[in-house]
């Protein structure tokens, strides 16, 4: 299968990885898009954001198209535009791409089996699951890193005893800051910001330790590529 793909570099790379049997494409705007399209079956784009080029691509491609929805919904998405068929939301934040399921949402129970066929066609083992901000495995795994941020905070233990205990007590792949460390903690940040927004649940409020990593993180960045700090 042609897959077209647009999103950072490490996304793309896992992505890669993850879909290996396939033929994979990357495209950085519109332009590029309808320049490759041709002989295309499937659209992904792993760093969705509701901006021009990308919203033109959704109305324009008549193609199914996976978007990232680790900090949306398909339904705030589908705000932007009409008549859009067979578009289904993935969390695409660094490390839950290449993995053995994937969780998807869809916007109406009538794009089940589509997505269902889609997924066997790629080779993907798929479960669907409720269209809310954070998905379901990447909301569990963000809320993990921000209480042990703050076991950190309280001086309980070090970063490095939680990650050490945490894959010697639960198995996890990943103990909790390693795991920031992959996903990016500005993702982390921006998920767990987006949780609370959707949800005003106290248990998604931002520990202060994990913030001020995220802008001294921010901060760092800035210096090198101009931008404006977030506050």
């Amino acid at each position: 299968m042609k897959i077209l793909a647009t999103g950072d570099t490490i996304r793309f790379e896992e992505l890669k990885q993850k879909l290996s049997a396939h033929e994979l494409v990357f495209y950085k705007d519109s332009e590029e898009f309808e320049a490759k399209k041709e002989g295309t079956e499937l659209v992904i784009d792993l760093n969705f954001n509701a901006d021009f080029h990308r919203l033109g691509v959704i109305k324009n491609s008549c193609l199914p198209m996976i978007v990232s929805v680790a900090t949306t919904s398909l339904i705030k998405i589908s705000y932007s535009f009409k008549d859009a068929t067979q578009i289904y939301g993935l969390c695409c934040l660094p490390t839950f791409i290449n993995r053995p399921l994937w969780e998807m949402s869809i916007l109406h129970e009538s794009d089940r089996e589509p997505l269902e066929k889609l997924a066997a066609s790629l080779g993907v083992e798929v479960k669907i699951v409720s269209d809310r901000v954070g998905m379901a495995t990447p909301r569990v795994i963000c809320m993990i890193i921000n209480e042990a941020y703050f076991t950190v905070q309280e001086g309980t233990a070090s970063k490095a005893d939680i990650d050490t205990a945490m894959k010697l007590g639960t198995n996890y792949p990943h103990g909790p800051f390693e795991w920031c460390e992959k996903i990016g903690i500005g993702n982390v940040y921006e998920l767990l910001n987006c949780m609370y927004d959707d949800t005003h649940d106290e248990r998604y409020k931002i520990c202060p330790l994990l913030k001020t990593e995220y802008l001294k993180s921010s901060a760092s960045q800035a210096l090198f590529s101009n931008d404006e700090i977030p506050l």
